[in-house]
């Protein structure tokens, strides 16, 4: 396919389709769970509902990974970025040239509570002997009706009531101390509510199950029924927005997710969904060990599993530090980021781009907006929205490799376009580490460009004037 320079608007657009609306159009089968939608599809592996989508933007949360429409159409039907931007706006630009095929809606599950055991003896003993919940804070929530034992199976069930304290979700965890963990959300639940105390002061702790926020109340007794606490149940960030719209004196937010790759992910997400909210007064608990149970456990004198660093976010936090800075040399840009791509030198290839970006940003010490453009790199970074395949990187690589080469051709620029330059080709560099990043993650070696995607270059590119 030809390659297509993208406008930056265009790319806006495209970003910015509804993806419930879209997907319908492609006959993909989707349920409505709260406010989101789940996307429920089949391959040669079984059924699959793990996608969630709001909007423009979705998540999977098997995988652990999400962003917004071009981002899951490489993602979900393996397009690069241009087939990826071309599909999205021939939907946006003419949106009655397709048509919704009329598919009746699956009817929605009535949501009921497992039935009640006698007596909670398997639940106490689980949460207080094995998970050293102090009796006190269990039989508080146990009297509000929020935790009880079900009959069937005994398992431990954590309920989350409405504002008029009518039960609309329910978490069901097996109590058995050998053998697999079992834990389900009961059907027809209503995620937009979870498990929760909701207190007078104006501070909600967010964890990401029942059991860690009963240890974290645990750890820290003293007037602990004066704040508010909400379990995510491990995927369902709506029930946290609910809360927020449901009790305005809620303004500090403490995101108390565990200390491994899943909660670190957990925190970025919601983080970035409260700032676009408008929730700015948001912070990050870190647990000592792996989450707040196995503090609890610590403190008890049991061996905790403990933290696990965020391998994706460590290796992309250290390639952009070993960046290196190279006054750029305008007359040879194009030649060394053609030549870098080549070889698969995606280090090279994002300090020549970031050194470029400085460059066209005309400021007086390009070594110091070097560093702050490494800086902004970090900060900007979120591994959640970044778990692709690298053959799918390095695609959009060789994608913003050729807008970048087809702007550097022009001979003269106004100050808007220079510094337009600079942010295209921070974004380049951005992806070049992000491509080095999946492939040291893969161990895989860097590879070369392809005879045909070189021809293609040759057929687009000609000499960059030199700039003054």
């Amino acid at each position: 396919m030809p390659y297509i320079p993208f406008t930056d608007e265009q790319k806006v657009v495209a970003n910015s389709v509804d993806l419930e609306y879209f997907l319908r159009s492609r006959g993909e089968r989707l349920e409505k769970v709260g406010r989101q939608y789940k996307l429920i599809y089949t391959d040669g592996s079984g059924r699959h509902d793990s996608i969630t989508m709001y909007g423009n933007t979705w998540y999977d949360h098997k995988n652990q990974v999400g962003g917004g429409a071009i981002k899951f159409m490489q993602y979900f039907y393996g397009m690069n970025f241009t087939d990826a931007v071309q599909e999205l706006l021939g939907y946006t630009v003419t949106p009655l040239a397709r048509s919704i095929p009329e598919t009746a809606p699956e009817p929605k599950k009535e949501f009921k509570l497992p039935p009640k055991n006698k007596t909670m003896n398997r639940v106490y003993a689980y949460l207080i002997k094995q998970r050293y919940i102090a009796p006190e804070v269990l039989s508080h929530f146990a009297k509000e009706g929020k935790i009880y034992e079900d009959s069937e199976h005994h398992n431990a069930v954590f309920v989350g009531l409405d504002e008029n304290r009518v039960p609309r979700q329910a978490h069901k965890r097996s109590t058995n101390s050998f053998g697999k963990t079992f834990r389900i959300t009961v059907e027809g639940s209503d995620t937009d509510y979870s498990f929760a105390h909701y207190g007078t002061s104006g501070r909600l702790y967010v964890f990401e199950a029942p059991v860690d926020m009963l240890s974290y109340i645990t750890l820290h007794p003293d007037n602990w029924q004066e704040h508010s606490y909400i379990a995510m149940n491990g995927v369902y960030e709506s029930a946290v927005m609910k809360a927020l719209e449901a009790h305005e004196n809620l303004q500090h937010i403490v995101i108390c997710t565990d200390n491994d790759e899943g909660g670190i992910d957990a925190y970025d997400r919601l983080n970035d969904l409260l700032q676009e909210r408008g929730y700015t007064n948001v912070t990050r608990l870190y647990p000592t060990y792996k989450d707040f149970n196995e503090d609890l456990k610590a403190k008890n004198g049991q061996s905790p599993i403990i933290a696990v660093p965020h391998e994706r976010k460590q290796t992309f936090y250290g390639n952009v530090d070993n960046l290196g800075y190279y006054p750029c040399r305008p007359d040879k840009l194009t030649s060394q980021l053609r030549a870098a791509f080549k070889n698969g030198q995606y280090r090279y290839l994002a300090e020549y781009a970031l050194a470029g970006s400085a460059f066209f940003m005309r400021v007086k010490d390009e070594s110091r907006a070097h560093s702050a453009l490494k800086a902004k790199m970090r900060k900007e970074y979120r591994a959640y929205c970044d778990k692709g395949k690298l053959e799918v990187k390095r695609k959009e690589l060789s994608s913003k490799l050729k807008e970048v080469l087809n702007d550097l051709k022009q001979p003269a620029r106004t100050y808007e376009q220079s510094i337009a330059m600079a942010k295209r080709l921070y974004e380049f560099a951005d992806c070049a580490v992000r491509v080095e990043t999946e492939a040291e993650l893969n161990n895989g070696p860097a590879e070369e460009m392809t005879e045909d995607e070189e021809q293609d270059e040759e057929a687009e590119l000609s000499p960059l004037p030199t700039l003054s």
